[in-house]
């Protein structure tokens, strides 16, 4: 019987043990978090309450953390425009993209309760709709792309765009093999814009799974657009992957070459153009965008993108929407119409953009790490914010 005893003595001991460890992490992750965050939190609520954390430890409550926190301001439908967050996304991403959400949900949207576009080429699930909907304050629309919009037009020669693909492969360029990843760029290049989900929508804020805001967003980007006659917004520009796009460049010239009346004499065509008269590969890194609908529908730019679609260049190469956007910009738009969101705490492996100074007090992320402080050599930002005003 002592025997009995013993060992049951020592299974309480493990046990007490095994929950003290997982207590320990816990509270690990609230004061990791607790000091991450706590600056913004402060900042950004309205109305004060208590909270309390507690925990359970060994049969004894212990008041952990006792602060005051605010709850936050709604922003009244008067103060909005016409916008919506534009995400394309499949049903797998399900758990990087509801982080993502919940991570743009506290920063920005809780306030001002902006909608969702969610688009797939696949039917999304019934529990893909129902956890992305428990997440998010803003109203949730998912939509079916046409397949004629994810598939190859009757102008591809198929054989050639797959053996273009196995050459890639063998040559390891990055996506070079991926058939998907390429309908993927001509989809966000020419047409997530025309789905009718869209038609409503004046402005958009392209988000995708997995990338993080480091920063609490204490006012309306959309509207900040609007208000100084922004057209697109970034926040990383860096440089193309060369292999992808040999023929873009001159493509793009071509296209220039022919429509003379579409392209204005002050425009942007300096941030892209190397000493050489060639492309530098400078591209505003498209996986962040907030941006005009109108400026997409417009019939320039529809030209520029149905002359690149002709060219074959999505399937022959592996032309990525963030240049084929960043070239069209450069073309059609001044400085004054394009705007680097410094202040957005914005990650997208394996980059980051930070704010640095007094803005860094609102955000958790590391300002030394933002890209055109860490890799000057492939950030093309500080190249554009040296470029002069126009009519400077």
């Amino acid at each position: 019987m002592a025997g009995v005893r013993n060992a049951s003595s020592l299974l309480l001991i493990f046990l007490a043990l095994v929950g003290l460890t997982v207590v320990w992490r816990d509270l690990r992750y609230d004061f990791n978090f607790a000091d991450d965050m706590r600056q913004a939190e402060l900042a950004r609520r309205t109305e004060s309450v208590t909270a309390t954390i507690t925990s359970t430890a060994m049969t004894t409550q212990t008041a952990l953390v006792t602060e005051m926190v605010q709850i936050p301001r709604e922003v009244p439908a008067s103060d909005k425009t016409s916008a919506a967050f534009v995400i394309l996304t499949r049903n797998r991403d399900l758990n990087d993209l509801r982080e993502t959400l919940i991570q743009l949900e506290d920063r920005f949207n809780r306030r001002y309760h902006y909608p969702y576009v969610f688009l797939n080429n696949e039917p999304f699930s019934d529990e893909f709709k129902e956890k992305i909907a428990s997440v998010v304050t803003g109203e949730c629309q998912f939509g079916l792309i046409p397949h004629e919009h994810w598939s190859y037009p009757d102008y591809i020669n198929q054989t050639k765009a797959a053996e273009v693909r196995e050459d890639m492969k063998m040559r390891k360029v990055i996506y070079g093999d991926n058939e998907s990843y390429r309908h993927m760029c001509r989809y966000e290049s020419g047409f997530f814009f025309r789905h009718q989900l869209m038609d409503q929508y004046k402005w958009y804020w392209r988000v995708e799974p997995g990338v993080k805001f480091g920063c609490e967003i204490d006012y309306d980007p959309f509207m900040f657009m609007e208000k100084n006659n922004k057209k697109y917004g970034f926040t990383i520009s860096i440089r193309e992957v060369v292999e992808t796009i040999p023929t873009l460049w001159n493509t793009t010239l071509d296209f220039m070459k022919k429509n003379k009346d579409m392209v204005p004499a002050s425009n942007l065509m300096e941030f892209v153009t190397g000493k050489d008269g060639g492309y530098n590969l400078c591209h505003f890194w498209s996986n962040f965008e907030i941006g005009s609908l109108d400026f997409l529908r417009s019939k320039e730019y529809l030209a520029y993108f149905d002359h690149l679609d002709r060219a074959g260049g999505f399937f022959y190469e592996r032309w990525g929407d963030a240049p084929v956007h960043s070239l069209a910009v450069a073309m059609l738009l001044n400085k004054s119409q394009v705007h680097w969101f410094e202040d957005i705490g914005y990650y997208h492996g394996p980059l980051w953009n930070c704010p640095k100074g007094k803005a860094n007090a609102k955000c958790w992320c590391p300002e030394e790490e933002s890209v055109e402080t860490r890799n000057k050599g492939w950030s093309c930002t500080l190249d554009f914010v040296a470029l002069p005003e126009p009519n400077a």
